[in-house]
C-alpha cells in the first residue's frame, strides 16, 4: 500500500486550521486543508508520497485550489507545483525554521494579485506592410531583389531581408509593449513579460496589481482596447495566484517529486 504524504499547495498567515472541501490534486477527492505554527500555515491535501504525475490536469487542479484559498486570504504565497512533504511535523519544522522569511513574504505580498495580459495582431499583412514603409535597408534590400538576376545571390538577399524583418518584428512587438507598460505604470506594482508565441502574439505579460485597484486596471484596458480596436486583440485572465512574481522553492528538495 502507497503511503501519503502531503501535497502543499500554498502558505497563509492563520492560527485556525482551515477546511477547502474535497478539492485536492490527483482526482481522488482528498480534503485540502492547513497545516500550522505559531500563526503559519501550509495549505495541503494528502498524496501519494512516491507518485506524482506532471499533467496539465495537476497544474490545473494545483492552481484552482490556490485560487480557492484566495477567496478567503488576502496574503496568499503559492509554493512550486510537486511539493510534496512527508508528514504534518516536517511541514511545522519547515515553518519554524523559515519563521521569518515567510511571514515577510506574506507582508511583503498582502493584498496583491496576478494579472495576465496577452495582446495579438489581428491582421499580420498590416503589420508587414508597416515595417516595409518604416525600414529604408529592407526598402534598399527589397530592390536588390527585384534586379537580382543570380539566383545563388539573390537567395543570400532573400535570406538576409527574412532577418531584417524578423528584428524589425521583433523591435515592433517591444514598442507597443512598451506603450501599454507605460499606460499601466502607475496603476500596478510590478510587471513581468513572458515569452510569446507565434507572430502575432506581441504581449504576454503578468502584472502584480494591489487589490482595490481592479477597476482601474480594467478602465486602462478597456481604453487601450477602444483605441487600437482595428489592429489588436486583448485577453485578460485574473485575478490569479502570484505565480509570475515568486518562485517559492520548500527544502529540503527530497520532498519535490
Amino acid at each position: 500500500m502507497q503511503k501519503d504524504g502531503k501535497y502543499v499547495y500554498c502558505i497563509i498567515a492563520t492560527s485556525y486550521e482551515c477546511n477547502f472541501g474535497p478539492i485536492g490534486i490527483g482526482g481522488r477527492g482528498d480534503l485540502v486543508n492547513s497545516v500550522g505554527f505559531e500563526g503559519l500555515s501550509m495549505v495541503v491535501s494528502d498524496h501519494p508520497l512516491n507518485h506524482f504525475v506532471l499533467n496539465p490536469e495537476n497544474i490545473l487542479a494545483h492552481q484552482k485550489v490556490i485560487e480557492a484559498v484566495m477567496n478567503q486570504f488576502n496574503s496568499v504565497i503559492p509554493v512550486r507545483f510537486g511539493t510534496v512533504a512527508a508528514t504534518p511535523d516536517e511541514i511545522r519544522n519547515l515553518l519554524d525554521r523559515r519563521y521569518s522569511e515567510l511571514s515577510e513574504l506574506l507582508l511583503r505580498f498582502e493584498n496583491k494579485v496576478e494579472y495576465n495580459l496577452k495582446g495579438t495582431w489581428r491582421n499580420m499583412s498590416v503589420i508587414y506592410k508597416e515595417i516595409d514603409n518604416e525600414n529604408k535597408a529592407l526598402k534598399e534590400l527589397r530592390g536588390k531583389i527585384d534586379t537580382m538576376s543570380d539566383k545563388e545571390q539573390k537567395d543570400l538577399l532573400i535570406l538576409e531581408a527574412g532577418h531584417l524583418i524578423e528584428n524589425a518584428l521583433q523591435k515592433k512587438k517591444e514598442f507597443e509593449v512598451e506603450e501599454i507598460d507605460t499606460a499601466f505604470r502607475k496603476t500596478v506594482v510590478a510587471f513581468k513579460h513572458n515569452k510569446t508565441s507565434g507572430e502575432s502574439m506581441f504581449m504576454n505579460t503578468a502584472f502584480l496589481i494591489n487589490k482595490g485597484r481592479e477597476v482601474e486596471f480594467d478602465n486602462i484596458l478597456t481604453t487601450i482596447g477602444e483605441k487600437s480596436k482595428d489592429r489588436s486583440d486583448y485577453f485578460c485572465t485574473g485575478p490569479l495566484p502570484i505565480f509570475n512574481f515568486i518562485d517559492l522553492r520548500i527544502l529540503p528538495e527530497k520532498w519535490e517529486l
